[in-house]
């Protein structure tokens, strides 16, 4: 299987990306957009073998993550930098028609490109475990917290008040709450993509903030909700049902976008990618295929 990697130049830093597979007449590639803000590409090489199929896969590091630039500059962490990255990148790999996924952050990118740049050429679009709101996310954060136990709800809600969020408490229970909504820590037995560092420590603190729960950085007024009938694309809305991306929060998304589609993976956190594989690889090859 082919694999190339490349660098973009984006306003004086670099954009790494990573092409995997040939394109093939009458099947659009799909580009894959990843989380965080803070996270990388790497999880997505879990799809390698999608390629196989004959549909390429377009996967990038957005600036500030993985192997990409890691601009000093906190005023580029904003979602329009992004935003206009998408846009860059679309143009310099020449991908005029294009299927997208993005997944958790990269769900929330794309809302608001659909919504504010009106983007020509693309075919389908899914929306991973995204919320279209960061008010409504921070609240349903907050419910999932109160399913913890008694000592690591007061952990969380003593660092909450404290603004100190490095305390062993804390940092226990905020694992344990990751785990059970997000996914595990990666350890020996993680699939290798999984076990890379991501580099985005300072992009998730500038633009998200230090946790889930505690949303204060540049997208913490994040909301494209009353511009989500806009989107005039085939859009498939995914989560899990253990998922940081609640129900209520995925049928938000859902119930806003004429026409969409909704489906829940009933055994999956925040990435039905690793949690339910087959059925993830499953389900994304029938919705492509349906809107090639």
């Amino acid at each position: 299987m082919k694999i190339e990697e490349g660098y973009m130049p984006f306003r004086g830093y670099q954009t790494y990306y990573r092409i995997v597979g040939e394109a093939q007449p009458g099947q659009a590639p799909l580009l894959l957009i990843h989380g965080g803000p803070g996270s990388s590409h790497n999880y997505f090489e879990l799809m390698d073998d999608y390629a196989n199929t004959g549909r390429q896969l377009i996967m990038y590091d957005q600036v500030g993550c993985g192997k990409s630039s890691l601009p000093e500059d906190e005023s580029v962490y904003v979602k329009e930098t992004w935003a206009d990255e998408l846009i860059a990148l679309r143009q310099y790999l020449h991908l005029d028609q294009v299927h997208m996924l993005g997944q958790s952050w990269g769900g929330m990118l794309e809302m608001f490109y659909l919504t504010q740049y009106d983007p020509k050429g693309i075919k389908s679009v899914m929306i991973d475990g995204s919320p279209a709101s960061i008010k409504l996310w921070t609240q349903e954060q907050h419910r999932l917290i109160s399913y913890l136990s008694y000592e690591d709800r007061t952990a969380i809600a003593e660092a909450e008040r404290t603004g100190n969020f490095s305390g062993p408490k804390y940092l226990a229970a905020n694992d344990r709450y990751m785990e059970r909504y997000c996914w595990d820590d990666p350890d020996e037995n993680s699939p290798e993509p999984l076990r890379r560092p991501t580099n985005g420590k300072r992009a998730s603190l500038i633009a998200e903030g230090p946790n889930e729960f505690t949303e204060n950085g540049t997208i913490s007024d994040f909301d494209v909700t009353d511009d989500l009938h806009k989107i005039h694309v085939p859009v498939l809305v995914t989560n899990g049902t253990d998922d940081l991306c609640t129900p209520l929060i995925a049928k938000s998304v859902y119930d806003h976008i004429p026409g969409a589609k909704w489906h829940l993976f009933a055994n999956s956190r925040h990435l039905a990618l690793l949690d339910q594989h087959d059925e993830f690889i499953s389900v994304l090859d029938h919705w492509l295929k349906s809107n090639d």
